[in-house]
């Protein structure tokens, strides 16, 4: 079967197999008396000069010595381990998800849950709000994409923490929590001379992959708004596709509204972008280390081939995100309205192991039909837009009014 692969461990979306193949070998444990056994395999791999002995001998000195014998659990330090192995590479989207926290990334992708509404990356190495969702908590308090996040505070967890070296998995677990309990964040913005401290109570949180709006008083018009590429974004955006193919011929302009859409699957912005590309278009190109590269084009024949469009992005705009907008950007089937994008620009691919845990390596970069890598630039508007901060009515949508008189020409 083959694998999805994750453009966005926002996918890390706080809405708040086989075994595992360690350095130079299997590791097999089991424990007795705090004492290690271990059966290492040193002919599987090419590593042969690592030496696991130090850390078996730190392995031995805390089940020894360390004053509190209780909080010894062999599955933790061993998870612990693993984790510290992998964020050494350097690459917050890498990283390994103990089985809660695989859970709840899983949880995410499926669009309901109990958290307060913020959608996590990384700016520059530092946990940043990708996007604060409509009508959460997070939304409410005034969180802001782009904010930086570092420090949470969780009295009930016994939580106190800076952010620096954190990694997304472990955010999510922290941040997230049962409706009605509290989190507080400190946060750093572009805009505030000081941090801002929020507090935040969890609810649950439902998100809908695909909707779309049929505005009163503009028959010709439709808003197709796109909120991430999880398990159900197919289903749901053909449903919404089907509301606009009845309408023809009345419909004569769409706008696909990707703003704080943190990502998801790859397979995802290709199935989308071919609503609106003609067969045969490459949608994406993963690049890999050794130069190699695999093009996704459309496969399959859309019903929203022709109708004029314009493409809706911000800040908290990302990944799959940013991969249908830069490839109908590229093939100039839509303008680009809004702020730049967050920029992301790499794949992840999932794996599972037999104890409901995981991993997603970054496996490959991700180009735009252009050939132009995204990362850390994202995707810059043909129309720039900023939202009105001052605005009180919240239905005075700038972007949007931007968008239609657009498609108006």
């Amino acid at each position: 079967m083959r694998k999805n692969l994750f453009l966005i461990l926002i996918t890390a979306v706080i809405f708040g197999g086989g075994g595992y193949l360690v350095g130079m070998g299997q590791l097999r444990f089991s424990f007795a008396n705090y004492k290690p056994a271990v059966v290492l395999n040193k002919q599987s791999t090419k590593y042969q000069d690592v030496d696991f002995a130090q850390f078996w001998a730190v392995w031995d000195k805390l089940n020894e010595q360390y004053v509190d014998k209780s909080v010894l659990d062999p599955k933790k330090m061993v998870d612990g381990a693993i984790s510290g192995m992998v964020s050494a590479l350097g690459d917050p989207y890498t990283v390994f998800l103990p089985k809660t926290q695989n859970d709840e990334v899983k949880a995410d992708l499926d669009g309901a849950f109990e958290g307060v509404g913020i959608q996590l990356g990384f700016k520059e190495k530092i946990l940043a709000v990708v996007s604060a969702l409509d009508s959460t908590p997070a939304k409410r308090a005034g969180v802001k994409s782009g904010d930086l996040i570092i420090h949470i505070k969780d009295v009930a967890k016994n939580i106190d923490r800076d952010t620096n070296g954190i990694t997304l998995p472990e955010a999510v677990s922290i941040i997230r929590g049962k409706k009605g309990s509290e989190v507080e964040l400190t946060l750093v913005r572009e805009s505030e001379s000081k941090p801002i401290i929020v507090k935040l109570v969890r609810d649950t949180i439902v998100v809908k992959s695909a909707t779309v709006d049929l505005p009163a008083g503009r028959q010709d018009l439709a808003i197709l708004k796109l909120n991430r590429f999880g398990d159900r974004t197919q289903e749901e955006w053909l449903d919404a596709v089907e509301k606009i193919a009845n309408r023809k011929p009345q419909i004569t302009g769409i706008v696909l509204d990707l703003r704080n859409n943190p990502g998801g699957y790859l397979e995802g912005s290709v199935y989308i972008a071919s609503e609106f590309l003609p067969m045969g278009k490459v949608v994406v190109t993963q690049q890999y280390g050794d130069g190699s590269k695999v093009e996704h084009k459309v496969t399959r024949v859309g019903k929203l081939l022709k109708i004029p469009m314009v493409v809706l992005v911000n800040e908290g705009s990302a990944s799959a995100a940013e991969i249908l907008a830069g490839a109908l950007q590229d093939y100039k089937r839509a303008k680009i309205v809004g702020m730049k994008s967050f920029g992301k620009g790499s794949v992840q691919q999932p794996e599972d192991f037999s104890d409901g845990s995981g991993i997603h390596i970054t496996v490959a970069k991700w180009l735009r039909p252009s050939g132009d890598w995204i990362d850390k630039i994202g995707i810059m508007p043909d129309v720039e837009v900023k939202v009105d901060e001052t605005a009180t009515d919240s239905t005075n949508d700038t972007q949007l009014e931007k968008a239609m008189e657009t498609i108006r020409g």
